[in-house]
């Protein structure tokens, strides 16, 4: 029995599908299968049930997998106490973000630590949600920036800033000399979106009512259109397709008179997302998250309203 093969039955649980569970522990569908067949085999038990477009856990395969998890939180717990004679804020810290937050965050995040913890460099990573969550589980990264709402998670949370969102249109656009639209406003227009598996898609659809009543197929908008990123999304509207939502952290200057496009706030209250950063709870280089924390407040990011916190115990 190894870690790898502990931690590649905790995929396949969560995922329930093997392909999905390998993609996550990037590792080929076979490796992950043969491996699981062979922990099977010494341990003389199904965890796994085959058949059909999901896998489903044994009773006696949810025990073993639970264990499994446990197993794997401390192996990461011993490798952080090992450290702990050291200075928590000597050596690099693995960090996720998702990728609507990365491109605004991430350079005056970084320029930030290289000025005041030099000697913590950061490894980042942007992936969708899920699959930082699955990576903080299973200590491929220390910490991750997020927005809620999260999936159940067991992780500790700090909460960073409230960012609101903005629509954002051609400048020659009917409602470019607006003070303010509604979500309701949005229902006649052609509205560009970011794709399934982005939760900033899901939360303009939450917020919006109009989006997600035509997202369920009801009798809102009439024409949506789909893009892999803001950036790809914005120069579609600057193009004239449409309009967007964006999170106030992505525009620098609200009213660039050189820009192609025009940004209008929602009226209040206006819809926001929530952005915090979350680190396992075995996680032990505390200072390490308080310097985070402590430079995404000092970035100054447009538009936001920071959340108060006290330095971890």
């Amino acid at each position: 029995m190894t870690l790898t093969e502990l931690k590649y039955i905790v995929a396949v649980a969560r995922a329930k599908h093997f392909g999905h569970a390998a993609e996550a522990c990037f590792v080929a569908q076979p490796t992950l299968s043969v491996a699981i067949k062979k922990l099977e085999d010494e341990l003389g038990v199904t965890l796994f049930e085959r058949g059909g477009s999901e896998v489903s856990v044994t009773p006696l395969g949810a025990q073993i997998v639970a264990q499994a998890e446990r197993v794997l939180e401390q192996t990461a717990a011993i490798k952080e106490l090992a450290k702990q004679n050291k200075d928590p804020l000597a050596g690099p810290l693995r960090l996720g973000v998702i990728y609507t937050i990365g491109p605004y965050l991430l350079p005056p995040l970084v320029k930030n630590l290289i000025d005041t913890v030099p000697q913590m460099p950061l490894v980042l990573q942007e992936n969708y949600t899920h699959k930082l969550l699955e990576l903080l589980r299973q200590g491929e990264l220390d910490a991750a920036i997020m927005a809620l709402p999260l999936p159940d998670h067991g992780m500790s949370i700090q909460p960073l800033y409230d960012e609101p969102f903005i629509v954002a249109m051609p400048r020659n656009h009917p409602w470019a000399a607006r003070k303010e639209i509604s979500a309701e406003d949005l229902k006649s227009e052609t509205m560009l979106l970011l794709g399934a598996g982005h939760c900033f898609r899901d939360q303009v659809l939450e917020v919006c009512p109009e989006m997600a009543r035509f997202s369920a197929g009801g009798n809102g908008m009439q024409r949506t259109f789909e893009g892999s990123s803001l950036e790809t999304i914005r120069h579609m509207v600057a193009s004239g397709i449409g309009l967007t939502v964006l999170p106030r952290a992505s525009v620098a200057d609200m009213n660039d008179p050189n820009g192609l496009l025009t940004y209008v706030p929602f009226s209040p209250p206006a819809p926001s997302r929530r952005v915090v950063i979350a680190w396992r709870k075995s996680f032990t280089r505390k200072a390490a998250i308080d310097a985070i924390i402590r430079a995404v407040g000092e970035c100054k990011l447009p538009g936001v309203e920071m959340v108060a916190w006290e330095a971890a115990a």
